[in-house]
């Protein structure tokens, strides 16, 4: 193992023992939240230190990126996650190598995925913030939530759950992770993937399952590769 590595595992090693005391303050128990390791924009083997620290799921945001990593890394036993936009015209490459997509916002993407990935597990993405008109970002209106996840349903895909992006201040993230547990908890899902490295606090105490942590973890990001794909 080379310097690098043996130092990345050192550093991932000291912050998750910091993530889970911040897990723990929240009176969770640890074996009921998955944290997701969020590798985008960092090299390769950062999957390798999260999996060496004992985080098997591991998430991506660039199809580009995860295409190269999955394909290039020898990391048994992890699941790899899509977080980013879905784009239909990049299914087929993904489709062998993602295990959970994060990211269904509509009918036509569940579609989509079942073509290429029948019996995958996702989870539906909501805007909770009401924003993904403004500014680009993903997910589906809160009301809309329970038909997508009827449709990905009769598409044949395993709903794990739901997933939001949460914005504002401190009350209005509240507001919003509270929002998308009360239509999960509705809906029958148990999971809830809600909470990034500086809002996990509040997303565990209103009931997330998954947190998705990239900072905390591995330190500042670097800049996004090119091509710049999502």
């Amino acid at each position: 193992m080379s310097d690098a590595r043996d130092d990345l595992v050192a550093r991932v090693s000291r912050n998750l023992e910091v993530l889970r005391g911040r897990i723990a303050s929240t009176g969770r128990d640890q074996s009921g939240v998955t944290i997701l390791a969020v590798t985008k924009t960092f090299p390769a083997v950062a999957v390798l230190a999260a999996r060496s620290s004992g985080l098997l799921d591991v998430g991506e945001n660039y199809a580009d990126e995860l295409v190269a990593k999955r394909t290039a890394l020898d990391a048994p036993g992890v699941a790899w996650h899509f977080l980013g936009r879905l784009q239909r015209n990049k299914l087929g490459r993904l489709a062998p190598l993602v295990d959970v997509y994060q990211s269904v916002a509509r009918d036509v993407e569940a579609a989509s995925i079942a073509r290429h990935a029948p019996g995958a597990r996702c989870y539906v993405q909501v805007d909770v913030a009401g924003i993904s008109g403004d500014t680009g970002r993903n997910g589906c209106a809160l009301a809309d939530a329970p038909g997508v996840v009827h449709a990905a349903r009769l598409a044949g895909l395993v709903v794990e759950g739901l997933m939001c992006v949460a914005w504002g201040d401190p009350s209005a993230t509240r507001v919003q992770f509270r929002s998308l547990r009360a239509v999960a908890d509705d809906l029958g899902l148990a999971g809830c993937s809600m909470g990034m490295s500086g809002d996990l606090e509040i997303a565990l105490e209103e009931g997330s399952t998954m947190v998705r942590v990239g900072t905390a973890l591995f330190g500042e990001r670097l800049e996004r590769p090119d091509p710049a794909v999502a």
